[in-house]
């Protein structure tokens, strides 16, 4: 009940779109048993050879409701697509901006593609919410009631057994579907997200899959999931069926039950002859109200699942607090940490243990170290993707945790190991960093990350696709543009994450001169594996098992003769002499 009261609060905005929909959805039913009814009796009353001038009324009756069904039906499907469509688009805003504050931190435990079918799958999944679950038993319910004070005015018996056979196929038949469709609709949804992930991961990684013959071990794979949706999609079909099935035999027994209270009512003169027709077929059209209910029923479950999944999500609390009252922007760039300790789960060792760094304005600094030293952690930290404990990073002199996110990631440029390219045009991806950046700007920085003869190589310049994640690209050009984006951003600090990781030897060199150029007088804080290029930093950290165990420069720290010194002789292949 709880997710189901949630849901509504959202169609809260539409009230009047709703209930003009309701409105009209009961009018059209409305209209039907008019028409069934009119027409009834016009023929009875036909029979009896009366002057045309007493059928005069019934003729225009049955025009009218006729016309009527059609209007108030279009009106219907124009008012409730309407709220709809504005339903689902309010959704997917709201669930992108409840899951932005989460990100990485919290989505990291997700797989990619079960992510994707909650943001797609699961909305689109609530499009039923409004149109099939909620608006059809209140329209319901509207002509219940209309039907109801009908026969009454004909006699209070017939009306009394048609709200009996309405309440039964609008109410236990429902029940009945609903408690029915339950496991099957969890099991559906379910099953739809699994196959979702697995059918990304098995996309991202089918070069992989086929190098090592993995093939049919995936295509039965996804048989078995497959297998296990269409059960889960056969169990709910054949529940939809039996709903609807049993929802027609509720009216034809309450057709026959009023057909047997009339009877004697005709006899006793109770009821004129003439209306006998008339309930009769007001009594099957009434039904047409209560007919999607079932189906209604079966939905709710499905809705009430993948809204579940989404709430699951956007209610898993933030990795990183906003402060109540935010700083204004910083307006210096100097960093400091002190004694930063960090664990990503409670029951980890801590990644960063005591963790202390000066970086002011201008300052290089190089974080070195064996992988799961805790380098891309502090950068991380940094970003604010996690936040670290209050006092333990400085940012101009204040706690950063007392700035607004996005004003201390203003402050940063960022260059990742692993060269996120979106799937866009050259000029798409540069101005992401400054989007009212000119050609002129974007001319600038490709030149200085040493893109400009690739550049002038490409067919439609600036507005070349560059495909998938800029796989059309070479490492190198990936990492390169990365560079360039950085630039363009001209943020105070640049923080560099394994720039010239998986790169050859030649490339490697190369981008580490393009950066020890264009970085030139910007405060620069390295992280990475390699010791290529350790002469250009001002001050190098190694890191081990998230402690600090050296700091120094270059020379100072082959001359100690220490972890530096043992990861720089091995990768350098030179023996140290100890002097």
């Amino acid at each position: 009940m709880k997710t189901f009261l949630r849901l509504l609060t959202f169609v809260k905005p539409f009230w009047k779109g709703v209930l003009l929909s309701i409105l009209t959805s009961a009018a059209t039913v409305g209209s039907s048993i008019g028409l069934l009814g009119t027409s009834a009796y016009l023929i009875s009353f036909a029979a009896l050879q009366p002057s045309i001038a007493y059928l005069q009324v019934a003729i225009v009756g049955v025009r009218f409701f006729g016309l009527a069904r059609g209007l108030f039906r279009y009106l219907e499907r124009l008012s409730s697509h309407s709220v709809n469509f504005r339903l689902l688009a309010r959704l997917r805003v709201w669930f992108y901006r409840e899951l932005e504050p989460l990100a990485p931190a919290r989505l990291m435990h997700y797989r990619g593609g079960d992510l994707l079918q909650r943001a797609v799958g699961d909305i689109e999944v609530l499009e039923n919410f409004y149109v099939r679950v909620v608006a059809p038993p209140l329209a319901a319910l509207l002509v219940t009631l209309g039907a109801g004070w009908l026969m009454a005015g004909w006699h209070p018996q017939l009306a009394g057994v048609l709200a009996g056979g309405l309440l039964l196929g609008g109410v236990a038949v429902p029940w009945l579907a609903h408690r029915i469709s339950q496991a099957p609709g969890r099991r559906l949804a379910a099953a739809r997200a699994q196959m979702s992930a697995a059918y990304i991961e098995s996309l991202q990684g089918l070069a992989d899959l086929m190098a090592y013959g993995q093939e049919n071990t995936l295509r039965k794979r996804m048989r078995l999931g497959e297998s296990h949706m269409a059960n889960a999609q056969m169990r709910l079909a054949w529940t939809g069926g039996a709903g609807n099935a049993l929802g027609q035999l509720v009216g034809n027994l309450t057709l026959l039950a009023v057909l047997l209270a009339a009877i004697p009512l005709v006899r006793t003169g109770q009821l004129d002859g003439v209306l006998l027709a008339v309930v009769s077929l007001v009594t099957l059209a009434s039904f047409e109200a209560v007919a999607p209910l079932p189906q209604a029923a079966q939905m709710l479950e499905a809705s009430l699942e993948s809204a579940r999944r989404l709430f699951e999500l956007v209610d898993a609390p933030p990795a990183v607090l906003e402060p109540a009252s935010p700083l204004p922007p910083p307006a210096g760039a100097e960093l400091r940490v002190r004694n930063l300790t960090h664990r990503y789960e409670a029951a980890q060792p801590p990644a960063l243990d005591g963790v202390d760094l000066d970086l002011p304005p201008g300052r290089r600094v190089a974080l070195v170290g064996p992988s799961g030293a805790g380098k891309s952690t502090l950068l991380a930290l940094l970003m604010r993707f996690w936040d670290a404990p209050p006092g333990a990073i400085s940012l101009d002199h204040r706690d950063i945790r007392d700035y607004r996110s996005e004003d201390a990631r203003r402050m940063f440029a960022w260059v990742s190991q692993s060269a996120y390219l979106f799937t866009a045009t050259l000029r798409q991806n540069l101005t992401l960093a400054r989007p009212k950046a000119s050609d002129q700007d974007l001319f600038a920085v490709l030149e200085q990350a040493g893109l400009r003869n690739w550049l002038e190589g490409l067919p439609n310049g600036l507005d070349t696709w560059l495909g998938e994640r800029g796989q059309q690209m070479s490492g190198g050009e990936r990492q390169r543009l990365c560079v360039a984006r950085a630039l363009l951003q001209d943020a105070p600090v640049v923080l560099l994450d394994e720039p010239t990781a998986h790169l050859d030897a030649v490339t490697e060199q190369e981008l580490i001169e393009t950066l020890h150029r264009v970085l030139d007088g910007k405060t620069v804080l390295w992280a990475s594996h390699s010791l290529t290029g350790m002469q250009w930093m001002d001050e190098i950290v190694v890191l081990e098992g998230g402690r600090v165990v050296e700091r120094g420069t270059h020379a100072q720290l082959i001359e100690k003769g220490g972890l530096y010194a043992s990861m720089y002789r091995i990768q350098h292949d030179e023996l140290i002499v100890d002097l």
